[in-house]
C-alpha cells in the first residue's frame, strides 16, 4: 500500500472541503484523524453555538497518495451531543396516547365516584342540621303565618267563617 499523504495535507484538504459547505469560523480544531482501508476520516470540532458535542466529519480517499479526494463531509453528533429522540410511528404514538387517555378517564371516574359518595353523606348531614321550618319562607312570605287562612279545619280560616254564616 502506498504511503498516505501527511496529516497536515489531510487537515488542509478537510478544511477546504468544509469551507465549501460552512463558514470557516464554524470549524474548530482537528480532534481526531483515523485511516483504514484507504479512507482517512477527519473529525473537527464545531464552534456553532447550538451544536455542543457535534463534530464536522470529512472522509478522504487515500488510495492514490498523490491525489487524495474528498468522499463526503457532514456534521455528526458526537458523544454527549443533543439529538432528537428516536422516531416513533404515528400509529404507535396514537396507541400510547389513547391508552393514556383511557387511564386518565378511569382515574377521574374513580375520583368522581369517591367524591359523590362523600358529598351524599355531607348533604344528608347538612340537611339534618337545618330546621325544616326555616324552609317555609318562600319569596319573602312565611307560609306558616298564612296557613290558617287556607286550612278549612282551622277556627280562624276563611272557609270556617263561611260555614258559620
Amino acid at each position: 500500500m502506498p504511503d498516505a499523504p501527511g496529516s497536515e495535507a489531510l487537515e488542509a484538504l478537510g478544511r477546504a472541503a468544509l469551507a465549501e459547505i460552512t463558514p470557516e469560523r464554524t470549524v474548530g480544531q482537528l480532534r481526531e484523524a483515523t485511516e483504514a482501508d484507504g479512507v482517512a476520516t477527519l473529525l473537527f470540532s464545531t464552534t456553532m453555538g447550538g451544536y455542543p458535542g457535534w463534530v464536522w466529519t470529512v472522509s478522504v480517499s487515500t488510495i492514490d497518495p498523490d491525489a487524495p479526494s474528498v468522499l463526503e463531509t457532514e456534521l455528526m453528533p458526537g458523544d454527549g451531543a443533543l439529538v432528537a429522540p428516536d422516531w416513533v410511528p404515528w400509529a404507535d404514538r396514537m396507541d400510547e396516547f389513547l391508552a393514556q387517555q383511557a387511564e386518565q378517564a378511569a382515574a377521574e371516574a374513580d375520583a368522581a365516584d369517591d367524591d359523590d359518595d362523600d358529598s351524599d353523606d355531607d348533604d344528608a348531614d347538612e340537611h339534618d342540621l337545618h330546621d325544616d321550618h326555616d324552609a317555609d319562607v318562600f319569596d319573602g312570605v312565611d307560609i306558616d303565618a298564612h296557613a290558617d287562612k287556607f286550612d278549612p279545619d282551622s277556627p280562624g280560616s276563611a272557609d270556617a267563617s263561611d260555614e258559620d254564616d
